[in-house]
């Protein structure tokens, strides 16, 4: 079984315009006679290879700790895009997805720098998907993210973004990506892996 660590290691991660970046300090080292080493670290939930809880946008939505494991653990289908993705990809790739899987159109994962439109979307949350990631750190437009974080959000989508796909050929597996479990919070950091599983 092959797995895929589509992850981005933290401290040193992306982070969107604006938001701190993750910060560590040794608070004990064994290299100046501690006897042993400590780490403290602070960071933003949405750093890196992170989930968006309804919270994010919605003063009334779920938070991280009110969603179901269920959404981040499943089948998922990976498809490359370049560009704008359209109403037409939208439908396009959920059909590829149930060709793949039945089930692994409810979680996916787009691979390749991709701008999630406000009509794909729309299409997406029509269609009851669980979950949708992205290689960026927001999903549409990043000068102008709300919109399609409203349309995802609002429809109970939980965004991954942030995830690294580049190693990951197209097609379903397995997708681990369960956030911290952090009370009340809007989104957070996440160690997302896929499996390949030999039986798809």
């Amino acid at each position: 079984m092959k797995i895929f660590d589509i992850s981005q290691e933290v401290l040193g991660c992306e982070v969107y315009p604006g938001d701190p970046a993750p910060q560590s300090q040794l608070l004990a080292d064994m290299s100046k006679g501690d006897l042993y080493n400590l780490t403290a670290f602070s960071m933003c939930v949405h750093n890196g290879t992170h989930i968006d809880a309804p919270f994010h946008f919605f003063q009334e939505g779920k938070a991280v700790d009110e969603m179901l494991l269920e959404t981040f653990v499943g089948p998922a289908y990976v498809v490359e895009h370049r560009g704008i993705v359209t109403a037409d990809d939208a439908e396009m790739i959920l059909e590829k997805a149930e060709q793949a899987h039945w089930e692994a159109r409810e979680r996916i994962l787009i691979k390749g720098e991709a701008i999630v439109s406000l009509e794909a979307a729309e299409v997406f949350a029509s269609e009851g998907i669980l979950l949708l990631g992205n290689e960026a750190q927001t999903v549409g437009p990043e000068d102008a993210p709300m919109e399609v974080h409203q349309a995802l959000l609002g429809a109970e989508i939980v965004l991954l973004e942030g995830v690294r796909l580049q190693n990951v050929p197209e097609g379903a597996y397995l997708l681990n990506a369960a956030p911290l479990n952090l009370s009340g919070a809007d989104g957070a950091p996440c160690r997302a892996i896929l499996l390949e599983l030999p039986c798809w």
